[in-house]
Order: C-alpha cells, then sequence, then structure tokens
C-alpha cells in the first residue's frame, strides 16, 4: 500500500486502503483525540462498501479494539454508530451488534470503557427491513442507530456546555440529551439541535454534497454519516487543532465537519471510488478548502 494520501486539505488527509494497514503505515500512537466512525454494518446482503456477517464480523469488529486504542491520546474517546441488524429472511433482529459493542469494548488488550449509549433518530428515515414494514406490515420502521462512545480513561476530554441547546427560541439554552434527533417530531415543538449542529442544520435542505452528485450523474454512499451526528460529537469531544480519525471514511462527512471546526483529520476507506466521491464535500464555496492530490 502506497502511504501517501489520495488528497489533502487545510486540515486533513484522506487516504486509501484498510484501516490497520494503513494504520500500521502511519505514525498516529498517542495523537488521535477522537476516533469517530460508523463501520460497515454486518449486513446480511453483501453491499459494494463492504461488510461481513456473523462470528467473522464479530472477531474482526472485536479486533479493532487494540489497535484504534493504541493511536488515542491518554484522554481520547472512540465514537462509533452502529445500525441495527437483522437476520437473513426473517423478521428478528440480530444480536450481532449488541454482542460485536460487548467484544469491542471488553477487548483486554485495549483497556476500554463505555462512557455513555447516545440514539441517532432520524424520522425521515425510509421505512426499513422493507419486507417486514412495508410489504407484510408486521414490524415498526427502523428509525434510529446506536451510537456508542468509549475511552480508554474514565475522564476523557468533554464539555457539554460547547453543545448546549435552546430551551426555545427566546429563552435560554440546556444541556444536550443523548437522544438526537436530527428532524422535528412534533411540527408544534421549535427543534431543538445543539447550536453547534444548528450551522450545518439549516444548510442540509441545500446539501452542496447531494446536489453536486446529483448534477454529476454520480450515486452517493449508501451509508452517509448525518452531519449533525458528526459535528455534535466533535464540538463536544475534541478542540481546535484536536486530531480527529475516522477509519471507515466513505463520503468523508467526519473530515468535512471536522474541516468546518477547525480540527485536523484523517480518514481512511478501501474504496476508491468513494474517495474520490468524497472531494466533492471540500469543493463546497463556504468551507474554503485547498485541495492537494498525492501528498
Amino acid at each position: 500500500m502506497n502511504s501517501s494520501a489520495l488528497y489533502t486539505t487545510n486540515y486533513g488527509k484522506y487516504y486509501i486502503g484498510k484501516c490497520e494497514e494503513v494504520l500500521n503505515k502511519i505514525s498516529l500512537q498517542g495523537k488521535v483525540q477522537l476516533i469517530l466512525t460508523s463501520p460497515p454494518f454486518p449486513l446480511n446482503n453483501k453491499k459494494k462498501y463492504g461488510n461481513a456477517s456473523g462470528v467473522d464480523y464479530l472477531n474482526w469488529f472485536s479486533g479493532l479494539a487494540e489497535i484504534f486504542a493504541n493511536v488515542l491520546t491518554p484522554n481520547g474517546s472512540i465514537v462509533i454508530e452502529l445500525g441495527n441488524a437483522w437476520e437473513k429472511n426473517r423478521p428478528v433482529q440480530s444480536l450481532i451488534t449488541l454482542q460485536s459493542l460487548i467484544a469491542f469494548v471488553n477487548n483486554e488488550k485495549a483497556n476500554l470503557r463505555l462512557c455513555q449509549e447516545f440514539i441517532c433518530h432520524n424520522p425521515s428515515r425510509l421505512p426499513t427491513p422493507a419486507q417486514w414494514v412495508t410489504i407484510e406490515r408486521i414490524r415498526a420502521i427502523d428509525s434510529f442507530t446506536h451510537v456508542w462512545w468509549m475511552a480508554n480513561s474514565d475522564k476523557p476530554k468533554a464539555d457539554n456546555g460547547k453543545v448546549l441547546r435552546p430551551y426555545s427560541k427566546s429563552d435560554g439554552k440546556s444541556i444536550s440529551h443523548n437522544v438526537l434527533e436530527l428532524e422535528q417530531i412534533n411540527n408544534d415543538m421549535d427543534l431543538r439541535l445543539p447550536f453547534s449542529m444548528l450551522r450545518i442544520a439549516n444548510t442540509k435542505s441545500n446539501d452542496f454534497f447531494m446536489r453536486t452528485c446529483k448534477e454529476r450523474n454520480m450515486i452517493p454512499h449508501p451509508a452517509r454519516m448525518p452531519l449533525e451526528l458528526a459535528s455534535f460529537f466533535i464540538n463536544f469531544l475534541t478542540d481546535p487543532g484536536d486530531l480527529v480519525l475516522d477509519p471507515f471514511g466513505g463520503s468523508n462527512t467526519t473530515g468535512f465537519c471536522a474541516e468546518r471546526e477547525k480540527r485536523n483529520w484523517i480518514s481512511i476507506d478501501d474504496n476508491l471510488e468513494y474517495g474520490k466521491q468524497s472531494i466533492i464535500r471540500f469543493e463546497e464555496p463556504s468551507l474554503g478548502a485547498t485541495i492537494e492530490f498525492g501528498c
């Protein structure tokens, strides 16, 4: 594997390759303040962006704990978004995501602990799993993902004062909850995103990345992390100048949000097509990013 980046920006670098191999090539030990990622889910049907299933997935995922812990600062954090998995051809949820999370945290070589569980709820998510929700109508829409915050110390760097949300449009601020609602459920109530996320939420309807993909006849990465989710944890758990790592970068939501918040970042993905597609994010005029290739 070539250790040079596919591209660099003002604050970050994007590498192509398997994260285990890339991290072995570049020197990050003890330098990463936040690992923020959404790894491939253990899906039953093979997807273009890669996934495993069953015991193979569990063993692979739990083995990442030691690799990730090795690059963290002493007060660094790991935040992993994991969706729900379903048993093949059955209206039954699989336990593999929970088993994998437990195995990851319990990896004795990593010395991690679970700081807090978050729920990321998206009421606009398409009805899934389609067979059981829209065809047979025997299950409710699977509209949330688990987000697990882990660290190698009991008190990693964190400041909930940087992700306060409004009480209302006119009254004060309150501490954020561990349920992140990407859109309001009740139209009679204001959406109470943390202030650090409002900038992204207010421009999402005119999403430069999605619009540009459409103009160029490109199919966007099918499992993009929500911009609001990445922005929340970057602001909550890091300061400007800290290093944020996404080992499964995909369309590089993490890098884009880190760039906006003046955090250094490194993203990795083994799919060259998605790596090239992610460059679009840094073409957004408001970002003012300088892009260089092959550095």
